[in-house]
C-alpha cells in the first residue's frame, strides 16, 4: 500500500503546483478562463485528495507532525506555500503576486528537500 499511496501522492503534487503555475499566468493576463468551473473547483478537489494521500501515507509509515521533525517541518512549509499561492493568485499588484510566487515555490522546494531526505533543516528535532 505505501508504494501506491506514494505515487498517488507524487501525481497529485504533479497536478497541484501544474495548476498553480497554470492559474497564476492566467492571473498575469487576467484573462477570463479563471472564471471557468474548472479552474474554480478542480484546485481544490485535487489539493483535498493530495492532503488525504499525505494523512494516508503518515499513517502507513507511522511518522507524524510534532512527533517527527520533518513532518513538522513540512507542515510549516506547507502552511506558507498555501499562504503565498494564495497571494500569488490574489495579490493587490504585480509585484506582490510575483514575490508570493516566488516564495511559494521556495517553500515548495523545502518540503521537496524535507521529503526526499526526510531530515528537518531548520528543526532541531
Amino acid at each position: 500500500m505505501y508504494m501506491a499511496f506514494k505515487h498517488l501522492h507524487l501525481l497529485l503534487v504533479v497536478l497541484s503546483v501544474l495548476l498553480l503555475f497554470i492559474r497564476f499566468g492566467l492571473r498575469l493576463k487576467s484573462s477570463p478562463l479563471l472564471q471557468q468551473k474548472f479552474f474554480k473547483i478542480t484546485p481544490h478537489v485535487v489539493d483535498t485528495f493530495l492532503i488525504l494521500s499525505a494523512v494516508a501515507l503518515m499513517i502507513t509509515i507511522q511518522q507524524y507532525p510534532f512527533v517527527n521533525g520533518w513532518l513538522t517541518e513540512k507542515l510549516i512549509a506547507l502552511f506558507a506555500y498555501i499562504a503565498l499561492a494564495f497571494s500569488a493568485l490574489r495579490g493587490r499588484t504585480p509585484v506582490i503576486r510575483w514575490l508570493s510566487f516566488l516564495g511559494a515555490l521556495g517553500w515548495l522546494g523545502l518540503m521537496v528537500r524535507v521529503a526526499l531526505s526526510k531530515q528537518p533543516l531548520f528543526l532541531p528535532f
